[in-house]
This record gives structure tokens, sequence and C-alpha cells, in this order.
């Protein structure tokens, strides 16, 4: 069921992402400039956009079956390209890359729980989920609710599918115990995470297919367990 919000129609399968989009994308990292961008806007829109958001409209129905409670749309899911430089010594006003964030139904855009994120990008498909950027208490429920459910959560990380395709939990983590867990604790290396995400990173190639779908399907199922764990921590279900 394609949820109501938006015209499916405006959006045609995925037929899989051109190379022309890349290449504007390539083009884009030479040519950082409004006057350049301005002047072939037209190649954003026809091959970075608009194939983003075909892609994230052909991805809803596969969403349907893992990951219900989720919004896939394509006229929001997707990140702009303008970078945001108020706080940054870069300055260039762009992104190099097209990225999109799958998040629950009904909330606002970059809310605090954990999600699905996909980028693709000259040289470099990235598909991941978790939480990136939580916030110190956040950081403190999460690791409370490890233990709290130690069993739970050493079923997520320790499936065969989740191991097979990510390996472990990435992000950056403590060098110390924190205060207030027992340093001999089985699920340690997890605990002194201060990011708890996971995900692959793929050859560009990839994303010229059609099936590439299919591709971003299995790997954000593969993730669901996780980011169910997440959220259901943080009180967001």
């Amino acid at each position: 069921m394609v949820h109501p919000d938006f015209d499916e129609q405006l959006f045609p399968p995925f037929e899989g992402f051109p190379k022309e989009g890349i290449d504007f994308l390539k083009k884009l990292k030479r040519h950082n400039n409004r006057e350049w961008f301005n002047a072939h806007k037209s190649g954003y829109e026809d091959f970075v956009k608009f194939p983003m958001q075909s892609l994230i409209a052909s991805l809803q129905p596969h969403f349907a079956g893992f990951a219900p409670n989720f919004e896939l749309n394509p006229k929001r899911s997707m990140f702009r390209i303008y970078r945001d430089t108020r706080f940054s010594k870069d300055k260039t006003p762009y992104k190099t890359h097209i990225a999109a964030h799958f998040e629950l139904r009904n909330k606002p855009k970059l809310f605090d729980g954990a999600g699905y994120y996909l980028h693709i990008a000259p040289g470099e498909v990235y598909i991941g989920g978790g939480i990136y950027m939580p916030s110190s208490d956040q950081v403190k429920i999460i690791r409370k609710y490890i233990v709290e459910h130690e069993k739970e959560f050493s079923a997520v990380i320790a499936a065969p599918v989740f191991k097979k395709m990510f390996g472990a939990l990435s992000g950056s983590k403590l060098t110390r115990p924190p205060k207030g867990f027992p340093a001999d604790h089985p699920l340690m290396e997890s605990i002194k995470l201060k990011q708890f995400f996971a995900g692959v990173e793929l050859k560009e190639t990839l994303c010229y297919k059609k099936n590439f779908i299919s591709t971003v399907s299995a790997t954000c199922k593969a993730l669901t367990p996780l980011i169910d764990f997440l959220n259901n921590a943080l009180g967001r279900k």
C-alpha cells in the first residue's frame, strides 16, 4: 500500500540511478559555487533529485513488509542538496552526494530516534541505520537499556544476517567503561559506544542497476531489529 501523502504517479518505478547523476555530482565537486549550480540546475533536477525520489517511492512497498511504521516520502525523506555552512569552516554551498533518511511516521524531520539512512556519491554508496548523533542523555538511556535487556540486544548483534552484513556496530566509543557500569560486562564494547549504528559501503556501480532496490531493501531489513531495539530503548514506537 502506497502512503497517501504523495502521488506515486509522479515518480516512475526506479530503473537504476543514472550515470549522468554521478557525473553531475563529480562536476559539482569541482565547481561548488552558486553560479555553476544555477546554470546547471536542470542536470540536478533530472539526473540526481528525480531518480532519488523514484528510488524512495519504489522502496515504500518493500518497507511496508518489515518497517510499516516508517515513512518513505520522496518529497520529505530526501535531504536538500544545500549545505548548512553557518558553523562550518567549509563554506562550499552544496553537498556532493544525494541522501535520504527514513524515520518513524508522523514525526518531525530529523527527530531524535533511530532510523535508516542512504546516500549515493561518486565512488560510494552507503546504506545504514541506527542513531548517529544521540544526546548524552540518550546515550545513557541506551546503555542502561542494553544492560537491562542483555539477551535481546545480544540476539540483535549476534544474528547471522547482521554479523555477515555489518560485522558489528559502528560509531565512536569511550576508551574506558562508563561510570556506573561493571568493567567486565560481556557487552562492554557496545556499552562504551557514543553512537549506535551499522551500515555497509558498496560500489558506486551497484546503484546503476534496477535491482539496487533489492539491495537497499535487504540491507535495511537486516538493520530493523537494531533500529527497533534503539527506538524501544528511547520510548519511540
